[in-house]
């Protein structure tokens, strides 16, 4: 099955095709082409709660590895009811009508 760009072919979907964003948005309007930059500015608070994400692991390294290492070696266990327990207890959360 051949996969082709079928929005380009098509007349009247307004697609503008390989045109900059600055220049698209002036014709809509009818105002001539001019570039707008914007420019945007962290306070140092955010700057400094990025710097401490990038700093942090989001997991254990060396836990990972004691894992795949369990796996490899065959000794890695499973408990099926730990593992059917946390799918109930999503599957409740996620049929549970939201509060809002």
């Amino acid at each position: 099955m051949k996969i082709d760009d079928a929005a380009k072919k098509a007349p009247g979907l307004g697609v503008i095709a390989n045109q900059p964003r600055a220049s698209r948005s002036s014709e809509k309007s009818g105002v001539g082409k001019t570039a707008s930059t914007d420019t945007v500015s962290l306070s140092a608070q955010s700057q400094a709660l990025a710097g401490a994400s990038n700093d942090t692991a989001v997991f254990d390294v060396s836990r990972v590895q004691e894992i795949k290492d369990a796996i490899a070696s065959g000794r890695f266990q499973v408990d099926a009811g730990k593992v059917a327990d946390g799918l109930i207890d999503t599957v409740k959360d996620l049929i549970r009508p939201s509060r809002g």
